[in-house]
């Protein structure tokens, strides 16, 4: 069961799930990465589930007064596209310069590099970028273009996807990548007890997958789906030399010493330490600049942040708002900023008394001091949430706003729903309902962490005050993950969603991601949500998606499962030496993303 919630992390990879909004204080086990990632991939982040995100760092207090919401990112640079800011100098006609190591600091280390079996967060996701190549890629407007493969071909009703593979791409190893390849990678993922949580409920038991010739395959779905290439441009997409997939299963040590057609080979790995990979002199896409990239572990916010400053790193990644307040401000570093990534909220388990009542889960909404919670543990940096959107995006519903900080309503709606339902027994807690008219709640979250005791000390006193009798249960994050994927948690402190596309989100939400282990973590099935989810799924216009997703955010709204608090903002920051961060291209020489929920990519990247 431990290993089932590790492996949940990996699903951040097609959206983003983490854990919680806080970095911790003690340096993350093998285990700490979920995804869809949960908090940070199911990222706790499920990224599979990608990773646990963190917001403020364990020891972050406040100091003086809050910034104002939003500033960090909106003043951080004068080139913003949308959701997503840079600090980098402009790239002039200079020849790039062949050589040097780049040293990146990461906020958690991982159990393994394995694109079909490992958790992948954040922070795995970043090393899988230097060693594997997507099967597709994400361009800086959401869009996505061919990567690995030539071509994707969809049938008329988008529920079969044909892609045809480039020539004379070979893994590290010699192996070739062809149809075969990512067959094996295809099946090992979909067989994988947690990696396939996020595959088989969208293609059938058999037939799945089909080649066509030694280059082709063709992607046979369950659903229409019009924008099927999106979801190979994360994890699900890293393609792995199938020779070392089957030394993998016969030595899990090789986990650890992954085999791509990456820009960068293996060369070393240390946990918890430093992992090392070396340039690949004969990468199919182009030139690579740099000698190495080395990715050091540092849990810590500050000290990374310090390291950096202090010019012992030459990169990190970020969500410590202390941290981004630091760097932005500092001389000499560039930022890569954005808050579309994912959401920080609390989220309740409609499965179990009390919230599979929508008066409980309204009674909490209203109970939560979202405000004082984003000036005192966000410390104003990251922009309020009221929905999964950001106020940039195009699916932002405007219409859609969060009740929050209304204690008095939220006592109605306790006396109402006691009076009625105070008898019911809470399995969890094996109490009743209520207590002396009181909803009896379980708060979890992921330890130890001094930002996440602050959180549920401020959430205690309020939901007190509000009619909630409230206990704590802190856990370490992989069996906080693992209790919340099999539906044993009241309410807790989680962040995801934030998918480019935003229909590979689906996998939190549908009815059939709910089972004895659930990525829809709230365990919420409404057949109409679904009908919505696959209309998304099969619509490919923008201008037709809109009041689509739009609706979504209205429904979700008023299901009460999710108490949103602000937009996780993301930072990547750079010693003024690093150059080429944002000129990654496509072999067709389409600009692609630069950034994306905490990571980076390395091909285009040298140093002065």
């Amino acid at each position: 069961m431990a290993a089932i919630a590790a492996a949940t992390m990996i699903i951040a990879a097609c959206g983003g799930g983490d854990d919680d909004d806080a970095e911790t204080d003690e340096p993350a086990t093998e285990a700490d990465e979920p995804s869809g990632e949960p908090a940070e991939e199911p990222s706790d982040e499920g990224d599979q589930g990608d990773e646990g995100d963190e917001p403020a760092d364990a020891d972050d207090e406040p100091a003086g007064e809050p910034a104002d919401a939003g500033d960090a990112i909106e003043d951080a640079g004068e080139d913003r596209e949308g959701d997503v800011e840079v600090t980098l100098p402009p790239e002039e006609n200079v020849d790039p310069v062949v050589g040097g190591t780049l040293r990146y600091g990461l906020e958690a280390d991982v159990n393994g590099i394995n694109p079909t079996a490992s958790s992948l967060s954040s922070p795995g996701l970043m090393m899988g970028n230097a060693v594997f190549d997507n099967l597709a890629a994400q361009t800086p407007d959401g869009d996505w273009v061919p990567y690995l493969a030539e071509s994707f071909t969809p049938n008329d009703d988008l529920t079969q996807w044909t892609m045809k593979l480039r020539e004379g791409i070979t893994f590290h190893d010699g192996t070739p990548l062809n149809a075969e390849a990512v067959q094996v990678n295809f099946e090992a993922q979909r067989a994988h007890p947690l990696v396939g949580l996020a595959v088989k409920p969208y293609f059938p038991e058999e037939g799945a997958l089909t080649i066509v010739d030694d280059l082709t395959v063709t992607f046979n779905l369950l659903d229409p789906n019009a924008l099927f290439p999106t979801s190979l441009a994360g994890q699900l997409g890293m393609v792995a030399s199938p020779t070392w997939l089957a030394a993998a299963l016969e030595d899990g040590s090789l986990n650890q010493a992954p085999v791509g057609t990456g820009p960068f080979m293996f060369d070393s790995r240390s946990e918890d330490s430093v992992t090392r990979f070396v340039r690949n002199e004969s990468w199919w896409n182009g030139d690579v600049y740099l000698d190495a990239v080395e990715f050091y572990p540092v849990p810590d916010g500050d000290t990374r942040t310090d390291l950096l400053l202090g010019g012992e790193l030459d990169a990190l990644q970020t969500t410590n708002q202390a941290s981004i307040l630091d760097l932005t401000d500092a001389d000499g570093i560039q930022n890569v900023l954005t808050d579309a990534a994912e959401e920080s909220f609390a989220m309740m388990n409609s499965s179990i008394p009390p919230f599979d009542d929508i008066r409980a889960r309204q009674a909490l909404t209203l109970a939560t001091p979202v405000d004082l919670y984003n000036e005192l543990i966000a410390l104003g940096v990251n922009r309020p949430a009221d929905q999964m959107f950001t106020p940039d995006s195009p699916f932002y519903n405007p219409d859609v706003v969060q009740e929050h900080d209304d204690p008095e309503g939220a006592l109605a709606l306790v006396a109402e729903y006691c009076a009625e339902r105070g008898g019911d027994e809470n399995p969890l807690l094996g109490t009743t309902s209520c207590t002396d008219g009181k909803i009896n709640v379980e708060l979890q979250w992921s330890g130890p962490s001094v930002v996440q005791t602050r959180i549920a000390e401020l959430f205690d006193e309020a939901w007190s005050e509000a009619g909630f009798n409230v206990t704590f249960d802190e856990l370490l994050q992989d069996e906080h993950i693992l209790q919340t994927a099999i539906g044993q948690y009241n309410v807790n402190t989680w962040r995801q969603f934030g998918a480019a596309n935003p229909a590979n989100d689906n996998v939190w939400l549908m009815c059939r991601n709910i089972g004895a282990i659930s990525l829809n973590w709230p365990r919420f099935c409404d057949p109409e949500r679904d009908a919505l989810l696959l209309e998304i799924m099969a619509t490919a216009d923008e201008a037709e998606r809109v009041p689509l997703l739009q609706e979504l955010v209205a429904k979700i709204n008023q299901d009460y499962l999710y108490v949103f608090f602000n937009h996780t903002l993301w930072d990547n920051a750079f010693a003024e030496n690093v150059r080429g961060v944002c000129q990654r291209t496509a072999p067709d020489g389409t600009e692609l993303e630069c950034e994306s929920n905490g990571r980076t990519w390395f091909s285009s990247v040298w140093m002065e």
